[in-house]
């Protein structure tokens, strides 16, 4: 049977070169931030014990889920709506509508939130501390605000105006968070502080820049609010759950074990962020590509070859976690983390996994029923609650990692079975199972055979995570197209230095 090759299909090529750009775009403030929080985290870890970073994951996983209740489904409402047609003024209403909505919403809900500090604060953290807790509301308000913000900046591919704006928050937050927790030994406080107060002021530079568009732009008429909140709201259940499953596991070990192994489990959970910000810089830049994309023919290999890609970087980084989790433990945390190994391939494999739950999603809202996420992501929340029950007493923090894994596996199962008739992807399911069996293979023996400490264990290990290309290459993975494509990048990194001499 001849092998099918995607790049054959007309428009695909330029789709992805779009991605591409839109990723690289989205990664660079993801990149730098988790470059300095990386090299920032010996310092940090000294300055703050494993309870206070309990206490941080705690309240920023909060501030999330509150946002999402919140904003009633009005980002992804906006995001799909925005593409439905190419009038500018339709679109600028459509952009106040929304703009004003989560900004009386989020400011309703931040008052209320602020008023019951203190209950609050005794019933989330098991103790009274309504300053902490105020920071949090602050960075509630905030983050739902600028996600629209950004969503904006997206939906136009403006690419550079977004590589600046979070640029400029990442490193206004680290000098702040430096000053707060090292300067003024605020500890967890100021880490929360750090982080909502600088977002706050890029959130109200950003609002200034469009001003023109969101108070004074030219008149249209958007969707009615109605129309928004249909589409929106049925987006919410399951948005709350799939982001329950990532962070109950979290209020479990917080307050059934202790709140220092939350700490452990946290540290293993920002360690991950070389798998996190490939998911996020993914999810900001797929959802706007794929819904421009009008031709069915078309979206149905995007999609299917965009899955692969993915699987293939994400399954490359969680394999290398898996291998060398160890060293990078010790390398950026005080020794009182290093327990936070155990969990680390395990998250980082959970994070990989939601990257394909936006797929999904997409899916679902191409077609235009995302009443059917709801399903899929209690069942997902479901299995999550009885995988901790049953697997951190005796496994600990690994044990709610696996749980984490295990609710991914079954939510995306559920999902696929709701939405494969609704719109049929290409899927390319005998690259993903090659993907899958190669780093797996490969991984899972390195991990339980190799030495777990020295230059040797180090070497062996680095050794196996730098031959998986190489064994998926002679395997057959390439497309013909794929060659091809690769081969003129090489000619043209080639021509490239004799051009610039001549």
């Amino acid at each position: 049977m001849r092998q099918f090759d995607p790049y054959r299909v007309p428009g695909v090529t330029g789709y992805l070169k779009r991605l591409v750009s839109s990723l690289a775009a989205y990664q660079v403030a993801d990149v730098v931030s988790k470059f300095l929080a990386v090299l920032l985290l010996p310092v940090y870890t000294r300055y703050v014990k494993p309870s206070g970073y309990g206490v941080v994951e705690l309240l920023a996983s909060g501030v999330i889920f509150a946002s999402i209740l919140v904003r009633l489904g009005m980002i992804e409402a906006f995001l799909r709506f925005y593409f439905i047609d190419d009038d500018q003024a339709r679109r600028d209403a459509l952009i106040r509508r929304a703009v004003v909505f989560l900004l009386i919403t989020t400011t309703l809900a931040a008052a209320a939130l602020a008023l019951a500090a203190a209950p609050l604060s005794r019933l989330i953290l098991g103790h009274e501390d309504s300053t902490t807790f105020l920071i949090a509301v602050l960075g509630f308000w905030t983050f739902t605000n600028l996600e629209l913000a950004y969503g904006l900046l997206r939906v136009e591919e403006r690419l550079r105006a977004y590589a600046t704006a979070t640029l400029t928050n990442v490193v206004l937050t680290v000098a702040l968070t430096l000053v707060l927790v090292v300067g003024l030994g605020k500890g967890a406080r100021g880490l929360l502080l750090g982080n909502y107060l600088v977002s706050t002021l890029v959130l109200l530079g950003l609002w200034w820049t469009m001003r023109s568009r969101l108070f004074s732009g030219p008149a249209g008429r958007g969707e009615r609010l109605s129309a928004l909140l249909r589409f929106g709201l049925p987006t919410v259940p399951a948005e709350i759950s799939v982001y329950a499953l990532s962070i109950i596991d979290r209020y479990y070990i917080f307050h059934s074990r202790s709140q220092s192994l939350a700490g452990l489990y946290s540290i293993a959970v920002k360690l991950a962020g070389s798998v996190a910000f490939i998911v996020r810089a993914f999810q900001y830049a797929w959802p706007p590509l794929a819904y421009s994309v009008g031709n069915d023919v078309e979206a149905a290999r995007l999609y299917g070859l965009v899955t692969t890609y993915y699987v293939l970087v994400s399954g490359w980084v969680v394999a290398g976690l898996a291998l060398l989790g160890r060293w990078v433990v010790r390398l950026l945390t005080a020794s009182a983390y290093f327990g936070a190994y155990r969990a680390l391939p395990w998250v980082a494999l959970g994070w990989a996994m939601y990257g394909l739950w936006v797929v999904f999603l997409v899916i679902a809202g191409r077609a235009q029923v995302t009443t059917r996420n709801f399903p899929a992501a209690l069942a997902g929340l479901a299995a999550n609650v009885i995988l901790l029950i049953a697997l951190v007493p005796s496994q600990g923090i690994a044990g709610a990692g696996i749980a984490l894994c295990g609710a991914y596996a079954v939510m995306l199962g559920v999902m696929h079975l709701l939405t494969r008739r609704l719109f049929t992807v290409s899927f390319e399911w005998r690259r993903i199972a090659q993907i899958v069996l190669v780093m797996g293979g490969l991984a899972v023996p390195g991990e339980l055979l190799l030495p777990t400490h020295g230059l040797a264990g180090f070497v062996s290990r680095a050794a196996i995570f730098a031959l998986i290309p190489f064994v998926l290459l002679v395997t057959g993975f390439v497309h013909p197209g794929e060659r091809r494509q690769l081969r003129a990048l090489v000619g043209r990194l080639r021509r490239a230095p004799a051009g610039g001499a001549a």
